[in-house]
């Protein structure tokens, strides 16, 4: 038994250091992301990805900020723009729709918006951009807009879909730096599991 037990206890000692350890990488990748756009930087379109949607069919703030940003991005210069994201179970419509509703309210011209409402995860919202884009010729450069915290998986998997990928980081609401950071983590080893060990875990 303590054997069994110097084991277990040594296994959970690995576990917390490697959680450590991925979250203080996870922290200085993020330190790394742009929070504003270089006014020399180009891209071909903008990539922006979902987050909740309120019941009264307003995006929440995290939303806004992401909107606000990809916004930002487009002034700076005008090329297609990707909303994405599904409807949640308590969610009135999905995160897409709301996305471009809020872009042409902002002032974006609603042929320059392209709407992926059916993608529930970050690696189909990319999959869906790239069939969406496909329309356009020459698309190979995008900037991707999601929270700060976000960005640097999204980049990783906007590049396994074969983009020239940039990231722009929108802020993290402090309340949920925990939450989010954790689940971030949790999303990260399953998407190392399955490049690279080609575990089954969608």
């Amino acid at each position: 038994m303590k054997i069994l037990f110097k084991s277990i206890r040594a296994l959970v000692i690995i576990i917390l250091v490697i959680t450590v350890v991925a979250l203080i990488a996870l922290c200085i990748a993020e330190g790394n992301v742009a929070k504003e756009i270089k006014p020399d930087q180009q891209y071909d379109a903008i990539i922006v990805l979902g987050a909740q949607v309120k019941a009264d069919g307003e995006p929440s703030v995290q939303l806004q900020w992401r909107l606000d940003a990809a916004k930002s991005a487009w002034d700076r210069h005008p090329v297609p723009i990707v909303v994405c994201g599904a409807q949640g179970k308590d969610e009135p419509a999905p995160e897409g729709v709301v996305m471009k509703d809020y872009l042409v309210k902002a002032g974006i011209p609603e042929d320059s918006i392209l709407v992926d409402p059916d993608s529930f995860n970050t690696r189909q919202n990319l999959e869906n951009a790239k069939k969406l884009l496909g329309k356009y010729e020459g698309v190979s450069s995008v900037l991707v807009v999601t929270s700060d915290y976000h960005v640097p998986r999204s980049l990783a998997l906007a590049r396994d879909q074969g983009f020239q990928a940039t990231g722009l980081g929108s802020p993290c609401k402090q309340e949920y730096w925990i939450k989010n950071h954790g689940r971030e983590l949790l999303a990260w080893a399953k998407y190392l599991g399955m490049k690279y060990l080609h575990l089954p875990l969608e």
